[in-house]
């Protein structure tokens, strides 16, 4: 059992798909599938159950991943300990899908321009785990998008606010309305990013309080399979206004003006305020919020 077999369950257990992880690492799938294979046989327990094409995590393989994440965060931190050149390291984040695809990538790739000796690591992972693994170590950072949020044990800065439209097609009948509510939802469907999106939690709230009952709701992990759908007409969607920008400019998209009460989501970075920030830590810290941070 080794760092390098212990970071590729690890990716296997987030990404819960062997293909992805390998893409992910930069290995054959085969090397996957044999180093699973090498840990169950050193540990004596299956880690993995296949359900039908789809991969799940034993109860085994889950209480497993917790102390995998831990060893490896303290390998990291052990390196990192003897790295205090200004400007060298590795620095480890996660971050939700629509963050990562629509916020981060200018941000990162001018951090890599001014920090060219710093290796970035982005762990993909479930929302739900963030914070957990900040606090334990498995990440450097973690940007959460949520509502508002307290916490005694993390460092908590909020990075900016983020709108929530509603979005239809250009040829739908909300189109070009002044306004709906969530009365006119009533029989329409609505397009939904999977259970645990914040803003969905705040929309659907919305929705129940109003009485409102939408024809269908049709649930997607992903927020470009959302738009899509909404383009060809399968109904509207609430997403973050980062995330449709483009489709908005050119019309595949049109925001509707919604008359309920406005829903409550910012991007957030945080972080263990218990353990010891090195130089990588701080310049993408400092970075992050120059980049990001509103101005006055």
């Amino acid at each position: 059992m080794d760092v390098r077999t212990l970071s590729t369950f690890t990716v296997a257990a987030r990404t819960l798909n062997f293909t992805n992880a390998a893409l992910s690492l930069g290995y054959a799938q085969s090397s996957v599938t044999a180093q699973i294979k090498s840990l169950e046989e050193d540990l004596g327990s299956a880690l993995f159950n296949r359900v039908g094409n789809r991969l799940e995590l034993t109860e085994p393989g889950e209480r497993f991943l917790i102390y995998a994440e831990r060893i490896l965060a303290l390998t990291h931190e052990a390196k990192a300990s003897l790295q205090d050149e200004a400007g060298v390291g590795t620095l480890r984040f996660t971050a939700p899908e629509t963050v990562c695809t629509y916020l981060l990538p200018p941000v990162l790739k001018a951090f890599k321009e001014a920090f060219p000796r710093v290796h970035l690591q982005f762990l993909p992972g479930f929302v739900r785990d963030f914070k957990r693994q900040v606090l334990e170590g498995v990440v450097d950072f973690a940007f959460i998008l949520e509502e508002p949020f307290p916490s005694k044990t993390l460092a908590v800065e909020k990075i900016r606010d983020e709108e929530i439209l509603i979005v239809a097609s250009a040829s739908h009948r909300f189109a070009g309305s002044p306004g709906i509510s969530a009365q006119d939802l009533i029989g329409e469907d609505v397009l939904l990013k999977a259970l645990g999106c914040s803003y969905r939690n705040q929309f659907e709230r919305q929705l129940i309080n109003a009485g409102a009952h939408p024809g269908r709701f049709l649930e997607f992990q992903g927020v470009e399979t959302i738009k899509r759908c909404v383009e060809v007409g399968l109904g509207i969607a609430p997403l973050p206004r980062m995330a449709v920008e483009a489709e908005l400019r050119t019309g595949q998209l049109v925001a509707v003006p919604w008359e309920g009460p406005e829903i409550q989501i910012s991007t957030y970075l945080v972080w263990n305020p218990e353990r010891h920030l090195g130089s990588a830590e701080k310049a993408f810290l400092q970075h992050v919020r120059d980049a990001l941070l509103p101005t006055a």
